[in-house]
């Protein structure tokens, strides 16, 4: 059950993203949306474990700090600025391509993944070509348009998420990570709204229209519940089964778009996003297979991926 909210929810994100950033400013209601959700998780962990639970060592705040740069403010907010010029399934399609990354980056580091690991890249990055070349699918541009640097702001996003789920992964080890996870939403938010003075944007609260405060408020309530559903499904489930979310949710988002928002793809467009999701199987099926090798364990792209989403 935990695992098909993470499915839903977190494929509904992209969305939700899309209806909030029609009338609402989009590093604005993001920052206000994490710092909510961090605050609520905080209060959470006192009523539940304590205020031991929140304690964070000097590793600890930097780790916290830094992260919620790369995966909030870079990772989802470049998502929500993308999403005022693209569809909720073409960004969902080009955020898929994570793990593809992700394996770039630990073969920077000095890892060697295995041979499908290689091939599974290869696919996905000939789809993410596809996507580029594509454009935007038909009648389904974002908020306010469709400028052609919209999809290359989704992409770059993952950038930023993999590298602050490289540096999640190989952080120091704690009892409890949801104290982390706090200071990563809170900072993160703030980090959104000094973006959004920067950016110069302004909020009319006169012109919001409802649908973007339903919105709003479903995110805030999202990043709650699909991150401790995630976590109880790490906790009782095989990781690899886990990492199904992976390629299940750019499927939901795309569904979504086309039965909600009445977004269209052309033929090869899904040709593109067909072998981004099959890429993406592919690489997590070869990670949950990898034997330990003389560089290290090779640990799964995916096992902090999500986290702040």
């Amino acid at each position: 059950m935990a695992l098909s909210v993470v499915y839903v929810v977190w494929g509904s994100t992209y969305l939700g993203m899309r209806y909030a950033v029609e009338t609402l400013p989009a590093f604005g209601f993001a920052g206000v949306r994490f710092i909510l959700a961090g605050l609520l998780l905080a209060v959470g962990l006192l009523i539940f474990k304590g205020p031991a639970a929140l304690r964070l060592d000097r590793r600890g705040w930097i780790l916290g700090l830094l992260t919620g740069f790369l995966m909030v403010l870079w990772g989802n907010g470049l998502v929500v600025v993308g999403e005022e010029q693209v569809s909720s399934g073409l960004a969902a399609l080009l955020i898929a391509a994570l793990p593809l990354f992700i394996v770039i980056m630990r073969r920077l580091f000095g890892e060697r993944p295995v041979v499908a690991t290689i091939g599974g890249v290869a696919v996905g990055f000939a789809g993410l070509t596809v996507l580029m070349l594509a454009g935007t699918p038909t009648g389904s541009a974002g908020a306010h348009g469709n400028a052609w640097w919209g999809p290359w702001l989704v992409l770059s996003a993952a950038i930023g998420w993999g590298m602050g789920t490289m540096l999640l992964s190989r952080g120091p080890k704690r009892e409890n990570p949801f104290a982390v996870t706090v200071l990563q939403l809170i900072a993160g938010g703030v980090y959104m709204l000094f973006a959004s003075v920067i950016r110069g944007e302004q909020l009319n609260l006169a012109a919001v229209s409802p649908r973007s405060w339903w919105a709003f408020g479903y995110l805030v309530i999202a990043a709650l519940v699909a991150l401790t559903c995630y976590t109880i499904a790490l906790d009782r489930l095989p990781v690899s089964t886990v990492a199904t979310y992976a390629y299940v949710n750019p499927v939901i988002a795309v569904l979504l778009g086309i039965l909600l928002a009445g977004e269209r793809f052309t033929p090869l467009q899904g040709l593109g996003g067909l072998l981004v999701c099959v890429a993406v199987v592919v690489v997590v099926r070869a990670e949950s297979r990898a034997p330990k090798i003389a560089s290290g364990t090779v640990r799964p792209v995916w096992q902090a991926a999500a986290r702040g989403d």
